[in-house]
């Protein structure tokens, strides 16, 4: 009999964001992943403190920044990779009007730290955006790809991970114990994804699901080294390719690329630049949210020992480690957790 102080069930962002609490902390755990849910590796891996259809800050931009950039700084000693690219991020204006809104906005003291204060002009032949960008600053690209690759690697070095699908059906909850096939753990943490949808003690929770799809060009001609933000992104990947996304599409719940969703990528693609391109990979995957796009997090109302962290939407990146640590000093140190990501407000309902 194997004996651990938790089960994790997944390995995205959600799931890795935890398993370094724990290990920080000394604690052992083992993980079951069955690579089933794509989001994490479908999501551009950028980190953005501004909703830039609004000009406003994000949720706890400042908190969850500061601690995202210590948190992937150590991930990178860790794993020995390069994972953090800091990319300054240009919003293309479509108008004066627009313009006019960013400069109110970059007055605002929630924003000055991160919308430049001027327009910048546009030099890029290739690039339409006659009214110039907005520059945001405190962003970049995360390579998600590369972390979670790396991060299973690393699980496997220490014997802490299986690539195995959950089986909820042979899991014995009891008061102060979870037994799982060979393994008696105190705590067993979900951190599913889209995949909460099949979990019998959580499926009812109000996840909403958005499939999302994004494209790989090369484009030769490009040479830009910001994120550019219009009504798609074109983000640097490196030698000379681009990521384009994304899509989102509220029925469609496959991780299968589609044509459809290629097409309107391109079609957006093509209003915003001009040079010659190749497509050369597109991917797809279901982005769990939720309805007031908040993560949600805690204990089931039965059993306080099976615990879900999900719903971290489109900003994963910049959102895990900080709701990991505020799950983790729930659990170990009964500190509250943020009546905003807390799994109360649906339970009490």
């Amino acid at each position: 009999m194997e004996e651990v102080d938790y089960i994790i069930v997944g390995c995205g962002l959600a799931g890795v964001s935890f398993c370094e609490q724990l290990r920080a902390h000394n604690k052992s755990f083992v993980v079951f992943n069955d690579d089933s849910q794509q989001s994490s590796v479908v999501a551009a891996g950028l980190y953005n403190p501004v909703i830039l259809k609004r000009f406003t800050g994000v949720w706890k931009a400042k908190e969850q920044l500061k601690m995202a950039k210590l948190f992937y700084a150590e991930l990178e000693t860790l794993l020995g990779v390069k994972l953090d690219y800091e990319l300054p991020l240009y919003r293309k204006f479509a108008s004066i009007e627009e313009q006019n809104e960013w400069f109110n906005a970059s007055d605002k003291p929630t924003l000055e730290a991160y919308l430049f204060p001027k327009i910048v002009k546009n030099d890029n032949p290739f690039v339409n955006a006659s009214f110039g960008f907005g520059k945001v600053l405190e962003t970049g690209r995360l390579d998600t790809s590369a972390l979670l690759k790396h991060y299973i690697l690393y699980l496997k070095s220490i014997d802490s991970y299986q690539n195995e699908s959950f089986d909820y059906s042979v899991l014995n909850i009891q008061d102060n114990v979870i037994m799982y096939k060979n393994i008696r753990s105190r705590v067993i943490v979900f951190a599913e994804g889209f995949g909460m949808v099949k979990n019998p003690y959580f499926k009812n929770l109000p996840l909403n699901v958005a499939k999302g799809e994004v494209l790989t060009i090369k484009a030769p001609d490009l040479k830009i080294d910001f994120i550019l933000k219009s009504s798609v992104f074109v983000v640097p990947e490196g030698d000379d390719l681009y990521s384009v996304g994304a899509t989102y599409n509220w029925e469609d719940k496959t991780n299968e690329a589609t044509e459809a969703a290629k097409d309107e990528l391109l079609t957006k693609l093509n209003e915003l630049i001009s040079c010659d391109y190749e497509v050369v990979h597109q991917v797809a995957g279901i982005r769990p949210t939720v309805k007031d796009r908040r993560p949600i997090v805690g204990s089931h109302t039965d059993y306080k020992n099976v615990v879900i962290l999900n719903g971290l939407g489109t900003r994963g990146v910049m959102i895990g480690p900080y709701v990991a640590k505020q799950l983790y000093d729930h659990l170990e140190h009964n500190l509250p957790l943020e009546s905003e990501i807390d799994i109360e407000r649906f339970q009490s309902r």
